[in-house]
């Protein structure tokens, strides 16, 4: 279905994986479109709680496509970084969970990538980094925005500034990740995360997760009172009443999404 994209459902986890591996799964604009497209493909489908996105071989995604790039026009380029934050916000702002499984090179719009994702996981080979000023460039896709809010502003332009990669351990300890295990571990490991997500109330998951993404800029009054709208959707829907009344039964919820 897609050309430099592997989708596949299993059960109630949509797989989404950057199959290009000759490049590292840059990002072209080909690779971006198809991104896009299989995030709105899980975003559709009732079926799928979870999303997972990884990629093929040694590499998450390394980057942009830098031979892509190198012959734009400034207007061209304009659109190129247009792309990349459309798919990022898209997966952010998406209501099902993204766990990324960062099993090698995450760099320049491949962390960027990675920083959209609602969980992080990496392997011990991972790279992590923001190389884009030693090409004369910016991060493009929302390295800047992102990287500050995630491990703060002074270590944000440390790594921003020089170009620096870092392996997946400090990534872990500066807070860019959220977990590190083997390689062999890590999909296992991020089913196994996707598999806890997927059994809880997908109405109330996907509240909590636009409450988290937008109460970071508000004031704790403002913040107070989305959470509370927030809590007042989930208090509504079928799978409340029927959580509610398995904790008291002592039974496992049946959740249907309602």
């Amino acid at each position: 279905m897609y050309e430099l994209v592997k989708y596949e459902v299993k059960g109630d986890i949509a797989y989404i994986t950057a199959n290009n591996p000759k490049v590292m799964n840059a990002l072209s604009g080909k690779m971006l479109d198809d991104l896009y497209g299989a995030f709105n493909e899980a975003e559709d489908d009732a079926a799928v709680k979870v999303v997972i996105f990884t990629g093929e071989g040694k590499a998450f995604i390394a980057g942009a496509d830098i031979s892509e790039m190198s012959t734009m026009t400034v207007a061209e380029g304009q659109a190129y970084s247009a792309l990349g934050h459309k798919l990022a916000m898209f997966i952010e702002g998406m209501s099902k969970p993204v766990i990324a499984a960062i099993n090698g090179f995450a760099l320049g719009g491949g962390c960027e990538m990675a920083m959209s994702c609602d969980i992080r996981l990496a392997s011990t080979a991972a790279k992590f980094g923001q190389p884009e000023v030693g090409l004369g460039l910016t991060p493009g896709y929302g390295g800047c925005v992102r990287l500050q809010r995630l491990i703060g502003k002074g270590m944000a332009k440390k790594l921003i500034f020089t170009g620096a990669m870092i392996g997946a351990e400090d990534a872990l300890k500066y807070g860019l990740v959220e977990d590190v295990c083997e390689p062999e571990e890590l999909i296992p490991a991020a089913e196994k995360l996707a598999g806890k997500i997927a059994k809880q109330a997908p109405f109330a998951v996907a509240v909590c997760k636009k409450i988290i993404n937008n109460v970071s800029d508000m004031d704790v009054r403002a913040a107070s009172a989305f959470e509370i709208q927030g809590f007042t959707s989930a208090f509504a829907t079928e799978d409340r009443l029927e959580g509610t009344a398995a904790f008291v039964e002592k039974r496992k919820p049946n959740f249907t999404g309602k």
